[in-house]
């Protein structure tokens, strides 16, 4: 069965088993790279970027090139192939996690359980809750479900059509090193660096993917396109900005705005001004969107690698009758 093939057939499955399973509670692969992450970082760590970047070249180096081998073991055989694709894109994309843990928040805050929603979106996203009313929490929430559809599906879906196991393993790692040391702090802000551009760099093409496919599965095709448009360079990440943008336009909700990470308040522009506040429905409506982008990222996944697979194996073309 060619590589293509297998991409597909196993993307398929462990994106089922992501449905019906969610994420393992008890030894969770990301969680043994995170930890393992860690270990190498005690070892590491200076204030430092060359430091950073050799910490990221490790981590990721190490699990892409377990994949590899992984990968090669089982070349022979095609029911191995496409099992070892399923059980690495099962492992790696958590779209059910996500939007349970989003729905988990949405209950609390229809319940008038403003403490319990606060206690619940560190599940989510960095921000302080105490900072925020419910209202806030329901931005932060559809905010973080449409970043969280690029990082946690989309991203690993298109990596994983371009390089196989290694790829969707090598997006998480990328990705997971990212939150790990990634962010501006003090302790990471030379460490982190090269975790930082790198996660710029893989993040790159799954979320102008994810802005796409939000634009054809939400319910306002021209805001999405108007709004992504019109706000997505406002955003100080370039790659949240399509994603939140796309995702503000389908759903008709406005946001950005004020917001505060580790006591520390960021002014960010409003996104889709057009747009009316997020109510708690929202959170319901983001999440539903959410899987249907996940879904239709399977698609154009599966038919981009069949697609490249079929390229690269056709003879080669003579010109003029010379070969």
């Amino acid at each position: 069965m060619r590589a293509d093939r297998v991409f597909a057939y196993g993307a398929a499955a462990g994106l089922l088993g992501d449905l019906i399973l969610g994420d393992p509670r008890r030894g969770h692969p990301v969680a043994a790279f995170g930890r393992a992450a860690g270990a190498v970082e005690r070892v590491l760590w200076r204030d430092h970027r060359g430091y950073g970047a050799l910490h990221t070249a490790v981590c990721v180096g190490g699990a892409v090139s377990l994949a590899a081998v992984a990968a090669s073991a089982v070349r022979r055989s095609r029911a191995a192939s496409v099992a070892l694709t399923a059980a690495a894109t099962w492992a790696v994309v958590g779209g059910t996690t996500l939007g349970h843990e989003a729905r988990a928040v949405g209950r609390a805050l229809e319940a008038g359980d403003v403490e319990g929603a606060r206690a619940r979106l560190p599940h989510l996203c960095g921000r302080d809750p105490q900072a925020l009313d419910a209202d806030g929490i329901a931005r932060a929430v559809v905010e973080s479900v449409a970043e969280n559809t690029s990082d946690a599906v989309v991203g690993a879906l298109v990596w994983g059509a371009v390089g196989g196991v290694p790829g969707l393993v090598g997006f998480r790692a990328v990705n997971t090193l990212d939150a790990m040391v990634g962010h501006r702090s003090p302790k990471y802000l030379r460490y982190g660096w090269a975790s930082a551009r790198l996660d710029d760099v893989a993040g790159w093409p799954g979320a102008r993917v994810t802005a796409v496919l939000a634009v054809v599965a939400g319910s306002d095709p021209r805001g999405a396109v108007r709004a992504w448009r019109a706000d997505a360079g406002k955003h100080p990440s370039p790659n949240a900005g399509p994603v939140e943008t796309s995702f503000a336009g389908a759903l008709g909700v406005r946001l950005g705005g004020t917001l505060s990470y580790g006591g520390r308040i960021e002014h960010r522009p409003v996104l889709n001004g057009e747009g009316r506040a997020v109510r708690v429905g929202d959170i319901e409506r983001a999440v539903r969107l959410s899987r249907r982008v996940g879904w239709l990222a399977l698609g154009v996944s599966a038919a981009g690698a069949l697609l490249r697979g079929r390229v690269a194996g056709r003879p080669a073309q003579r010109w003029g009758g010379l070969s």
